[in-house]
């Protein structure tokens, strides 16, 4: 194992962050996985997770166990975890532009349509090592002008090659879920079994441009624009792991939770442990495009009727909105059933405010699916 520092930096005269890199394995031998934690800085959980990642493979490493290449990232944002609003930490946005840490990377299929014109063909593992090298070079012409700009550069530089990318998050309140691609579904199935997911949500295109897209759309959108006679396989399996919420910080919870991982990366042969059989799945996956937000209808009290897990039916009340003041009591139900996996953590809201999610089944959303 050997760590390698980056320092985050636009101008010589403005402050400087640091970000750790720890790498394990040997890099051309076996599959490459990347994996960080906690690229919204507030989002606690991963970055337990991260450190029992990182005493498991400091241990596999020292007895010759990693089969692959692996690097982690354990505090993925040194911007995000600097920045507090009144002694609040605030690690979503970068605070100098207001930008989504986890929006607006590069998405360099759209460099890659030109550069690689011509030079692809039938042979799937010749055009996946020359996808990468030019998504690479893409990535190395990206001039960010903002720190949190830079920050991304180097996240994505260390992981747009990678064959699987788990990019560790929460929610405010949740029960465990996750996001990825459409075509990645039967790739990441058997780590929803492991981690006990309660929602695996797919989209092609999900909006905003967030990391794990950044580093697997582009297979697909490459696959279209030269169809069928090029070979070009989803070859980044790219996945968000929604670690439940941001109180959710707890050994009971963050030891198995890494172990859970291990365990997938065993099953892709990159480390060599024993395979232990699946669990029976929790969810089937369901579309991005299914999910329902439901929002407060006026400012009030938020009591939850429903408690996080629940599959709830169409019209069933999940929560009430309580104004103290006019007595009103307003039911917020949802339009389709689903399962209740995410909510806010206020407990006193404005009209418009954003209550709580449900992971339907049937797709009746488009545009931006994720939000700010």
């Amino acid at each position: 194992m050997h760590s390698t520092k980056h320092p985050i930096a636009i101008e010589d005269n403005v402050a400087t962050f640091q970000l750790t890199s720890f790498h394990y394995g040997r890099p051309g031998r076996g599959k490459k996985v990347y994996i960080q934690a906690s690229l919204h800085a507030d989002e606690v959980p991963a970055m337990l997770v991260a450190h029992f990642l990182r005493q498991e493979l400091d241990r596999l490493d020292a007895e010759g166990r990693i089969t692959g290449e692996i690097i982690l990232v354990p505090a993925a944002n040194p911007i995000g975890l600097s920045q507090t609003i009144h002694g609040t930490p605030f690690g979503r946005y970068d605070l100098s532009t207001g930008v989504n840490f986890n929006r607006a990377y590069k998405h360099v299929a759209t460099d890659l349509k030109k550069s690689l014109e011509g030079k692809l063909g039938p042979d799937a593992e010749a055009n996946v090592a020359l996808i990468r090298t030019h998504a690479l070079a893409s990535l190395a012409s990206w001039e960010p002008n903002t720190s949190a700009g830079l920050l991304k550069k180097i996240l994505l530089s260390m992981a747009i090659d990678a064959d699987i990318m788990l990019d560790l998050h929460c929610d405010n309140e949740a029960v465990l879920h996750m996001y990825c691609g459409e075509p990645l579904a039967e790739a990441v199935q058997p780590l929803a079994d492991l981690m006990g997911a309660h929602a695996l949500l797919l989209a092609r295109e999900s909006g905003g441009e967030p990391f794990d897209e950044a580093c697997s759309r582009l297979w697909w959108d490459l696959a279209e624009h030269f169809g069928p006679a090029v070979a070009i396989p989803p070859a980044g399996v790219a996945i968000t792991v929604e670690l439940r919420g941001e109180n959710d910080v707890r050994y009971e919870l963050a030891k198995p939770d890494a172990q859970a991982l291990l365990q997938y990366l065993a099953r892709n042969g990159v480390i060599d442990l024993p395979i232990t059989p699946l669990p029976a799945p929790m969810c089937a996956p369901t579309p991005l495009e299914a999910v329902e937000p439901l929002f407060a209808p006026h400012s009030g009290v938020l009591v939850f009727r429903k408690k996080l897990g629940d599959k709830v039916e169409a019209e069933e009340t999940v929560a009430e909105i309580v104004n103290p003041v006019t007595g009103e009591v307003t039911p917020i139900a949802p339009k389709h059933a689903g399962v209740f996996f995410a909510s806010t953590a206020h407990r006193h809201l404005l009209r418009g405010m954003h209550v709580c999610k449900i992971a339907g089944a049937t797709a009746f959303r488009a545009g931006d699916l994720l939000g700010s």
